[in-house]
């Protein structure tokens, strides 16, 4: 097998000065979109919160944590599952929600408090699960991973554009509704199109692993879904509630991945190959499994 842990990225200043540029313009686009009242929620529901937190800040990395332990896998491959693992959930998984007949309303409180707190829990998470893990640890001391690096970058990139956000659509109302579907739209699209372009120049490393990455994103994103809707379902939640927490936990913000990825960790094609593909992935994985329950609903609507 080819060594994905000495594969150089191909990408070169500019890029990655555009590519951090539009992911903090994603960002703040996003935020918009984001309402103080969302997090009311939390309030109302701290039980259902708590759950989706623990789900998805300990349950999918302890998955991650004890897949890699048993599969033999090269170790670059194993940081980029990691990574995956501490990324935020996606905004798409409210989408996902909304399709399922699930709980709305937490899937958005629990999106935007794990996008409002990326900034640290990334980095936070990254250091602390990447050590614990045999598999990674050695491979961590020796490229000299730059964690204040990585928590400046995070705070730059992802904290301040989503504070900023917030901030302006409350005190420009107006403007935040004229401008914030397309400017999330294009600040997304564009986004999309310089990661694609990024990753065009090392997919024939894509295409000569295809087959392994691909059964192992399939199972560490089928494991995460679904035993993060089986532990909702042992910590009492209704099926509504257990379907969003399945989403939530198992939809992830991979671009934010990919970012890291193109700044810390260029030596590490390996990282870039598995974060890339879980960011399809789970778009796949995420719809099928919200038209499952979707369908689920229909047969059986009373069930509990």
């Amino acid at each position: 097998m080819e060594n994905l842990d000495q594969i150089n990225i191909n990408f070169n200043a500019e890029s990655l000065f555009w590519v951090n540029s539009i992911l903090s313009l994603v960002m703040f686009s996003v935020a918009l979109e984001i309402k103080w009242s969302d997090f009311n929620e939390v309030f109302k529901n701290p039980k259902m919160i708590l759950i989706g937190i623990i789900s998805q800040y300990l349950l999918l990395p302890l998955i991650t944590v004890l897949l890699i332990q048993f599969i033999p896998i090269q170790p670059s491959i194993a940081l980029g599952l990691l990574l995956v693992a501490v990324c935020p959930g996606g905004n798409i998984s409210n989408f996902f929600t909304l399709l399922s007949k699930g709980n709305t309303a937490l899937s958005i409180s629990l999106t935007s408090i794990a996008t409002l707190v990326s900034g640290f829990a990334i980095p936070l998470g990254f250091y602390f699960w990447s050590f614990l893990s045999p598999i990674t640890a050695g491979l961590i001391h020796e490229v000299s991973v730059d964690y204040i690096g990585i928590l400046k970058i995070s705070f730059l990139l992802l904290f301040m554009p989503l504070i900023s956000g917030m901030l302006f659509s409350k005190f420009f109302p107006e403007i935040t509704n004229s401008i914030s579907k397309h400017l999330q739209k294009t600040s997304i699209a564009i986004f999309a199109i310089l990661i694609i372009g990024a990753f065009a120049s090392n997919f024939e490393h894509f295409i000569q692993l295809f087959h392994i990455i691909f059964w192992l994103v399939l199972l560490h994103n089928g494991l995460t879904l679904f035993l993060a809707y089986n532990f909702a379902k042992l910590m009492g939640l209704k099926r509504k509630e257990r379907k969003t927490i399945a989403i939530e936990t198992g939809v992830q913000n991979s671009g934010i991945g990919l970012v890291i990825v193109f700044n810390f960790f260029p030596n590490l094609g390996g990282m870039a190959i598995i974060v890339a593909w879980w960011g399809i992935w789970h778009l796949v994985s995420g719809m099928s499994l919200a038209l499952l329950f979707q369908k689920m609903e229909k047969t059986n609507p009373n069930h509990s």
